[in-house]
């Protein structure tokens, strides 16, 4: 046997791989709810239910799916122009943490800041921190060569063992009764809920959906993304042709950055209002399986966002329902990832017996 480059993939195929993929990893996690004592379909029928079956079922799918959306299109910025960003986590925090910095209740800056422009400096400025924090990894690859899956993976460590100190320190709310939190961030910082009740679904959802847009257009119509594209199809080649290599690389570091640091922003403006050390449960990371399920698409990125968070969501109602342990969502999740890169491979490989 060899395998072999496609000459032509035809579309049809390609957009049946990520459900072919799914599917297969669903197959395949099955053993594992059978090896747990539950009847399978009974399982998932309970994780569906648990995901979609109510509007507060919706609204917690989408909430959670929000944060993915972002931290999954920073990374797909990054991975299109070959930058391995797998800093999005500590960029999230970065993100969230200059959003209490600015918006702080009875802070100097939010007292100095007119109400109505509040949530747009502390959102500027969650971007900046966020690209900031991924800026100087890049450079250190442009110019000295190093390696950024090691520079910004470590960066989350550092990132987070800086915001344990202050929430243990100097940005400990007094009130908080001892729990390591920061005072909550001034009122007109906070995202409207689209739904009422109980129902957590704010408008950082609708932002998310207008960022992939948005983000799929700079692809596509304009000239910074075709360039981004161009350089990471063929760095030399790009250079080559006189493309401003050096220049494009660290303009993806600061967009890519930016929107995760947004992520950390619409953590604190839509759910929790305070920065915790526990305010991610890693998506961040969650978010390089997003941005590969989707092939680094923007529109597809929304869609495994919400299938990754559908998973994860419904994976507490079947633990309760039939139970199973709710850690089999991080295993169909991983699982789906790597059907998934079969899958890439196979629309793009094929197989010849000799």
């Amino acid at each position: 046997m060899r395998v072999e480059r496609r000459d032509f993939s035809p579309l049809a195929v390609r957009l049946a791989a990520p459900g072919v993929a799914v599917l297969a990893s669903l197959l395949i996690c099955s053993s594992l709810i059978k090896a747990a004592g539950a009847p399978v379909l009974w399982a998932y029928w309970t994780m569906l239910v648990g995901a979609v079956g109510s509007l507060n079922s919706v609204s917690e799918t989408l909430t959670r799916a929000t944060p993915l959306i972002f931290t999954g299109l920073s990374v797909a910025v990054a991975f299109r122009a070959r930058i391995w960003n797998i800093g999005a986590e500590g960029q999230l925090y970065a993100g969230a943490l200059a959003t209490v910095l600015v918006a702080e209740e009875g802070g100097r800056i939010a007292a100095v800041v007119p109400h109505w422009a509040l949530p747009i400096v502390a959102a500027g400025a969650a971007f900046a921190l966020g690209a900031a924090l991924l800026l100087g990894p890049v450079v250190l690859k442009v110019k000295l060569g190093v390696d950024e899956v090691v520079t910004t993976l470590l960066s989350n460590f550092v990132m987070l063992l800086f915001v344990s100190y202050l929430l243990d320190g100097p940005f400990k709310d007094p009130m908080s009764m001892g729990w390591p939190q920061t005072p909550p961030v001034d009122a007109t910082v906070s995202l409207r809920h689209l739904l009422g009740g109980t129902a957590r679904l704010h408008a950082g959802f609708l932002f998310a959906l207008l960022g992939a847009a948005l983000l799929w257009l700079f692809n596509v119509r304009s000239v910074w993304g075709y360039e981004m594209r161009a350089v990471g199809l063929s760095l030399n080649g790009a250079r080559f042709a006189g493309m401003p290599v050096t220049s494009v690389l660290l303009r993806v570091a600061v967009l890519s950055g930016g929107i995760a640091g947004i992520a950390g922003f619409n953590e604190i403006a839509g759910v929790k209002g305070y920065l915790t050390l526990d305010m991610s449960p890693g998506f961040g990371y969650s978010g390089i399986v997003v941005a590969m399920l989707a092939q680094l698409h923007p529109v597809g990125v929304v869609i495994s966002a919400v299938f990754v968070a559908a998973i994860f969501v419904g994976a507490d109602a079947m633990s309760r329902a039939v139970a199973v342990p709710n850690y089999i969502a991080d295993v169909i999740v991983s699982v789906s990832l790597l059907t998934m890169l079969v899958a890439m491979m196979l629309t793009r490989y094929m197989i010849r017996h000799e």
